[in-house]
């Protein structure tokens, strides 16, 4: 039974209110002054203590401090006659939970004390009754011939409600759990289906609103940053790593006091990665025509070498800007430690004087892959609620948001995107292939690939997924659903390796329905 102590000096005129609180389960222990209060929650341990604020002697104000000094942990709700602003503005700086103005009535003291003492429980129970509701109109949507945008709100949907059950019971986590994988199976079908029309699509030079499709990575600047330059504005386009849409919207919590925020969708181009998807980005062209325009900067990517993914991404974008025969003054800066972080934030304001600055952050990429290689880690992040958890926090102290909160202050406009997202990757598939071929854990290329045509795309032609073409018995294979390639050869060594890491290269909706958010200061 919850346990409520209540000090006002004029408690008998306050007997009804605890009567009908006493009637709805909560045992009410009443005192007529502040000392008293602060007598009693040093003895007693309550769930929740209202204070009237003017009570002779020892007041209202002066007895929260020492309750506070007590029992910080206690929610305190303040209970006043004034409506003065300065009392509130006090209550608040004391850590009060809630307060009231008098004269209360019975269902307004009720209903405080269960928004205080039952509130995540009610709201759990009202999120797990919504989801179940849901839960069968998502089945059919899923099961359904779904547009782009169609796949984009089915996703936006479950994140929300991964976001809302974060902490429900186990089944209800595992019915959504469930719903995710069986969405993710019909997106990989969709996307073997859809996508190389889309490729034949941008081969012929059509628009996305002229086909239905979607935005893909290399139509990113043509679409949401460029035009932005004509606006005669500062344009800052940061480009996040491996930002899953989930971990955008705890960074957005932040950043929505500080900036109007619009919020737009692309598809990640296949693979997922680095060589291609955010190379794309950055030249505006696919794959297989970057590895044609670029063939100097192309044959030296190694999947598997970090060090010549990503070397020339300021030289696309200015060819990409020369294409369109802009002259807009350019600066590229990426970001891989604190320290280049930190002097970034500090010298912010620096790439305001530039009509375009492009920022690549590697935190988040650098934290999944950190992850796979920690114990610490994985135990810190053992699921997706605490893996987004661990990037929230990283993003409310980082250089990033610091600088973030400065451009707040300036006159630009802010893109920011990302080039993939990443999957918790908990099933292997066997793959087969010769000792050239790649070594991702999500996506391959070589010759004489062989994989269960149940967990991955097998693109026997490069080209009509706009990939480059390396061999002539060259094939791509993309991991479906969460699985992740392991090799007959030593298998349960990297079965259990990569089992349960974030990966991305693959076909999953957290690495191709991603974000791409246009801020413009509140200020």
């Amino acid at each position: 039974m919850p346990h409520i102590l209540w000090a006002d000096d004029e408690i008998d005129l306050l007997k009804p209110h605890v009567l009908f609180l006493e009637a709805k389960g909560y045992e009410v222990t009443s005192v007529t002054n502040g000392a008293d209060a602060v007598a009693h929650v040093k003895d007693t341990r309550y769930d929740v203590v209202f204070l009237d604020e003017q009570m002779p002697g020892l007041g209202g104000l002066e007895a929260l401090a020492e309750i506070k000094a007590v029992r910080p942990e206690t929610p305190v709700v303040m209970i006043t006659k004034s409506e003065e602003e300065h009392l509130m503005e006090d209550a608040i700086g004391g850590q009060i939970s809630d307060y009231l103005i008098k004269p209360v009535n019975p269902k307004q003291i009720l209903l405080t004390c269960k928004r205080l003492l039952e509130g995540t429980e009610i709201r759990a129970q009202k999120s797990s009754q919504n989801y179940l509701q849901a839960f069968g109109r998502l089945s059919d949507q899923i099961g359904a011939g779904l547009a782009p945008e169609e796949w984009i709100d089915v996703y936006k949907e479950l994140t929300r409600y991964d976001l809302e059950l974060e902490g429900a019971e186990e089944g209800i986590r595992q019915i959504l759990d469930d719903q995710y994988r069986e969405a993710n199976v019909a997106f990989g079908r969709y996307i073997e289906a859809a996508y190389p029309g889309w490729i034949e699509a941008v081969g012929a030079g059509k628009r996305p609103d002229e086909t239905g499709r979607p935005a893909l990575s290399h139509e990113i600047f043509p679409t949401w940053v460029l035009p932005e330059l004509e606006k005669e504005r500062p344009v800052l386009f940061f480009l996040i790593d491996c930002m899953r849409y989930d971990q955008w919207l705890a960074f957005e919590k932040l950043l929505l006091p500080l900036f109007d925020v619009e919020t737009d969708w692309h598809c990640g181009l296949l693979p997922t990665a680095t060589p291609y998807s955010r190379n794309a980005i950055f030249s505006g062209l696919l794959p297989m025509d970057i590895a044609a325009r670029f063939p100097q900067y192309w044959k030296t990517v190694q999947d598997d070498e970090d060090v010549s993914l990503n070397q020339h991404e300021a030289e696309y974008l200015q060819d990409l800007l020369k294409r369109r025969h802009l002259s807009s003054r350019m600066r590229y800066e990426k970001i891989v430690s604190t320290k280049n972080g930190q002097a970034f934030a500090e010298a912010v304001t620096d790439f305001t004087q530039v009509d375009l600055a492009a920022i690549v952050v590697n935190f988040v990429d650098i934290l999944s892959h950190s992850r796979s290689d920690s114990a610490v880690l994985k135990e810190i992040a053992p699921d997706v609620p605490a893996y987004r958890a661990l990037t929230q926090t990283w993003f409310e102290h980082s250089w990033l948001y610091q600088a973030f909160q400065t451009l707040a202050e300036q006159d630009v406009t802010i893109v920011i995107t990302t080039d993939h997202g990443a999957v918790r990757s908990l099933h292997a598939t066997k793959v087969i292939g010769d000792r050239d071929t790649s070594t991702s854990l999500r996506y391959k290329h070589g010759r004489n690939l062989k994989v269960d045509a149940d967990d991955a795309i097998f693109v026997k032609d490069p080209e009509t997924y706009g990939l480059p073409r390396e061999g002539i018995n060259e094939n791509y294979i993309f991991a479906k659903e969460d699985y992740y390639f392991v090799y007959p050869t030593n298998y349960n060594r990297y079965l259990n390796q990569y089992h349960d890491t974030f990966q991305h290269g693959g076909v999953s909706m957290e690495e191709m329905l991603l974000p791409v958010l246009t801020l413009r200061p509140r200020a």
